[in-house]
């Protein structure tokens, strides 16, 4: 499965993964503090488990960060 996330074209060896096992892959040891949304879309933390991507949405996991 190929995705788009943030911009950048990504490789995976699934063919359907929900959004907690795409962050599962992605970021496996900081999922606390991120948004992640979904053609414009932001998909609740709730739902990560139950909503699948495909190669056709344009993903964006955003981490907060500390500062000013």
């Amino acid at each position: 499965m190929e995705l788009k996330i943030n911009q950048q074209i990504k490789q995976f060896d699934a063919e359907s993964l929900s959004v907690q096992s795409l962050l599962d892959l992605e970021i496996p040891n900081k999922q606390n503090g991120i948004a992640v949304a979904i053609n414009n879309t932001v998909v609740p933390k709730i739902n990560w488990n139950h909503h699948f991507v495909s190669e056709t949405d344009e993903i964006l996991i955003v981490s907060a960060t500390q500062g000013g």
